[in-house]
């Protein structure tokens, strides 16, 4: 905390506004930092659905193996979480320390204890001093408020500089229901089925197996196709909450029901807002990086290329020192593994064609991609020539700042 806000932060951070049968509230526990927020505790009304993606790291966190316990009931009455401890690696004392905090989380709330999530990030192996969490849940519940989204937000940062924060609306039928979604990310960001932590919540009423299939998808679409430095994290985890307090609607019928149609976008795009906002504030980032890979022959092998560009250190410091070396797109482009023509390849940077059918274009002329490459937002795009299959990923710049905040992150 007290890092220079990035330079790609949004201009203007709106407050989120109310949302029906969700207050929120965030207290400075001690958990590791001082003198700033640290736990935040999302309430929601009994009887609320749930749904999560978690990561698939072998290494996960305590947090992350009870929610996905907890997942099976798909209910939930409360979502708690520390900053600047991750409770992983931190073996059957860290999952003692959870239970606890879920325990009294559930004595306080009056509900079952397999309706309580709670997610940490921050340092890993160090043992969670769960007291810090215990003795504030009383305060907690009394600050519960409605419009505490962007300090909850707040309250989950670790080397982020900026909360993350975004709100749609959308139709079911005739009803209007909104969507709010708070994120942290900074590091440590190449997410396996979710990122750092998100959570997100709506007032429509959808059924868990409905729910848990919309955020799958959703997830897919837009935290899994995002990398600042490569590294999965053991906390990963994304909840999305139904509380069904919002304007009366008919019942979905499935995943892809038509009366769904408005809502599934809006969920993509609040969740693809997010997860940009994280590149955003990769730590170190100076410029945020679009990839667009076109011609591959399926969804997943082109985001398995874009992500092999994304996470390239060549790619990442020839941006980062504002250099058009584009030789080194096209090695990332070979090392992906998947199925790519190289002499097909077409290499486009900030929509300057660079190379057609597998060369250098004879008039190619690099000033306007050096002067692209200058800016804020970097576009690259690729087609590999082996078939109709897109995919779109995001990445930042791989900075001396990058090294500076890694090696001084226990400090």
């Amino acid at each position: 905390m007290g890092a220079k806000v990035s330079p790609l932060a949004p201009t203007v951070i709106h407050p989120l506004p109310a949302l029906p049968g969700v207050r929120l509230a965030a207290r400075e526990c001690g958990v590791r930092y001082k003198g700033r927020k640290d736990v935040m505790l999302m309430e929601v009304a009994a009887g609320s659905t749930v749904a999560g993606v978690l990561t698939r790291s072998l290494t996960c966190s305590a947090p992350v193996d009870i929610c996905r316990k907890h997942l099976k009931g798909g209910k939930a009455r409360a979502i708690l979480v520390n900053a600047g401890n991750a409770n992983a690696f931190t073996g059957k004392v860290g999952v003692e320390s959870a239970d606890r905090c879920i325990k009294a989380a559930a004595k306080h709330l009056k509900c079952q204890p397999r309706e309580i999530f709670i997610a940490s990030t921050g340092v890993i192996g160090e043992p969670l001093n769960d007291a810090r969490i215990t003795d504030n849940l009383g305060a907690l519940i009394k600050d519960l408020h409605e419009d505490a989204w962007n300090d909850a937000a707040r309250a989950i940062m670790t080397t982020d500089t900026f909360e993350k924060v975004a709100t749609r609306t959308a139709k079911i039928g005739d009803a209007t229901v909104t969507l709010n979604g708070i994120a942290k990310g900074s590091g440590m960001i190449a997410p396996d089925m979710a990122t750092m932590l998100a959570f997100v919540a709506t007032d429509a009423k959808i059924p868990a197996a409905i729910l848990q299939t919309l955020l799958a998808k959703a997830a897919d679409r837009s935290f899994n196709c995002i990398t600042v430095d490569g590294d999965t994290s053991t906390s990963d985890t994304l909840l999305l909450v139904a509380t069904g307090q919002g304007p009366k609607h008919k019942k979905p019928a499935s995943a892809t029901d038509p009366l769904l149609k408005d809502f599934r976008a809006a969920l993509d795009s609040l969740l693809t807002d997010l997860a940009v906002q994280v590149v955003q504030d990769g730590e170190g980032a100076e410029k945020l990086v679009t990839i667009d890979v076109t011609g591959a022959a399926s969804a997943a092998a082109a985001r398995r290329i874009g992500l092999a560009i994304a996470n390239s250190p060549l790619v990442k410091t020839a941006i980062a020192g504002e250099d058009a070396n584009w030789g080194r797109i096209v090695m990332a482009v070979g090392k992906s593994g998947e199925k790519a023509d190289r002499d097909k390849l077409s290499i486009s940077i900030g929509g300057v064609e660079i190379t057609r059918n597998g060369q250098r274009r004879p008039d190619y002329d690099e000033a306007p991609v050096a002067a692209h490459i200058k800016t804020r937002d970097v576009h690259i795009g690729v087609d590999v020539g082996v078939g109709k299959a897109k995919a779109r990923v995001w990445t930042c710049d791989l900075t001396h700042r990058y090294i500076e905040i890694n090696a001084d992150y226990r400090s």
